[in-house]
């Protein structure tokens, strides 16, 4: 098992900070992964992303990575880890939420899923088996499980009949992984993903049956796919009074900056979404008094930097006129700046939050931080 480490709890919610251990390093939580779905994350170099942005852990995806470069090359490059040269650790999704969005390419049975390349048009199909093989050979630091995630709305028939396929998945990715152990050894954890859509009945059955199975740890899938913020955070803290306390638990592909707070609260302690990059990309930066659009002729002449109050490389070198000119004259290097400012600013709040409970003031801290970054200029 992948055992997290509680250094201390909020005593007035359910959040808390520790760590776990991985072959390429320690993970301190809760942790925000930076999406670098194809072995890099977008508009940002490795250097930056360790010497400034100060990440811990990157997230990888094995659909993307099976269709470009390939398994062969990564392979034949020692695994991800010295193909991008990123030395810490990675975590790869199995690529079943990418298969999910593919809708009119991919094609459900009974022993795995089979869809269409986005890239070719060629078909392939990915089995249980087949996304621990590949993983394997990218060598990330944990794995995640082939699932099914379900879209919302859905009825319930069709949430029960997806949480059971994927528990069936789930028993043939750990019989996998088990049978692998001897060429990869254990260096590699395997997470469960506990699904349901927003039925709790159906949660508790999948995660009932995923603890079963002894993962490393576990994840909650399935959400942030178009239900409502508010029943999101319900289920999230249903889930996870299920969920091993000496594991760390994920909450998959959430979310603003406001969403891992509260999550945070509810007991999650580890994090994955494209929007801090996506939204630089589109010239949107969080900032610790809202969010900006740098597009905005207001910003034209305005010599301070994104944020007075942030450290980050931007921040300290350029000001808010010199990236709105960038995104207006469309220069790619307006979205590197964007890019670095908005994963420094989630890393940071994660920082921050590991301290605030570390001294029993999370809770009221969020509710304050909540109302101050949310606002929009």
């Amino acid at each position: 098992m992948l055992k997290l480490n509680i250094v201390a709890e909020d005593a007035s919610c359910k959040a808390r900070t520790g760590f776990f251990e991985t072959d390429h390093g320690r993970v301190e939580t809760p942790i925000f992964m930076p999406v670098g779905t194809q072995g890099t994350v977008k508009a940002v170099n490795q250097f930056y992303l360790e010497q400034e942005i100060k990440a811990q852990i990157v997230l990888s995806n094995t659909y993307h990575l099976y269709l470009r470069p390939g398994t062969d090359i990564l392979e034949s490059a020692g695994g991800l880890h010295n193909f991008m040269n990123w030395r810490k650790p990675i975590l790869t999704d199995s690529g079943g939420y990418q298969i999910f969005s593919l809708t009119e390419l991919r094609k459900l049975k009974e022993d795995g899923v089979e869809f269409k390349s986005h890239l070719d048009g060629s078909r392939h199909f990915f089995t249980p088996e087949k996304v621990i093989q590949i993983q394997r050979s990218i060598g990330s630091d944990i794995m995640m499980v082939l699932d099914e995630c379900a879209p919302y709305p859905c009825d319930y028939e069709y949430a029960k009949k997806s949480a059971d396929l994927t528990s069936r998945w789930a028993k043939l990715n750990k019989d996998a992984y088990i049978k692998s152990v001897a060429k990869y050894g254990h260096k590699q954890a395997l997470f469960g993903i506990i699904q349901g859509s927003v039925y709790k009945d159906l949660r508790k059955k999948s995660a009932d049956e995923l603890i079963k199975l002894d993962f490393d740890s576990y994840a909650i899938g399935g959400l942030a796919v178009g239900e409502p913020t508010e029943q999101m955070y319900e289920l999230v803290d249903f889930t996870t009074d299920l969920m091993p306390k000496d594991r760390p638990r994920y909450l998959m592909g959430v979310g603003r900056p406001e969403n891992l707070l509260e999550a945070i609260s509810l007991g999650v302690d580890m994090f994955d979404c494209v929007m801090p990059t996506r939204n630089a990309r589109n010239a949107n930066v969080f900032t610790w008094n809202g969010t900006l659009s740098m597009r905005n002729a207001k910003y034209k002449d305005d010599f301070q930097p994104l944020d007075e109050n942030c450290e980050c490389y931007t921040c300290r070198n350029f000001t808010r006129a010199y990236i709105r000119h960038l995104f207006i004259a469309e220069e790619i290097l307006a979205l590197e700046l964007a890019s670095i400012h908005n994963l420094y600013f989630y890393l940071k709040l994660m920082s921050i939050a590991r301290e605030k409970i570390k001294i029993g003031k999370f809770f009221h801290w969020k509710e304050n931080i909540i109302n101050q970054i949310s606002i929009k200029n």
